[in-house]
């Protein structure tokens, strides 16, 4: 048996007609066709942006690796003087 459809193992004709016609009930004879519809559009969505994910990654995979560019030079900012200690005059 396929490994994605092993939780409905038990589930057979008697079960798949009653969960039909819970669902005919609940949605409508009208509303099934546009339910379908918008699944299909869902699940063609959903595979067509895990194939893009699925080259971006073979092309990554592809690319010969670029040496890492050396930083610039960091420019070394003069630290402020401290000012001088209070001094007594009292």
């Amino acid at each position: 048996m396929i490994p994605q459809l092993a939780f409905i193992e038990g589930i057979g004709g008697p079960e798949l007609m009653m969960i039909m016609f819970v669902v005919l009930v609940l949605f409508g004879a009208n509303r099934l066709p546009e339910l379908a519809r918008g699944l299909g559009k869902s699940v063609r969505e959903f595979k067509k942006a895990a194939s893009g994910v699925e080259e971006e990654v073979r092309r990554a995979m592809e690319e010969p690796v670029k040496p890492a560019p050396t930083p610039p030079r960091a420019i070394q900012q003069a630290a402020p003087e401290k000012p001088a200690p209070p001094t007594a005059t009292d």
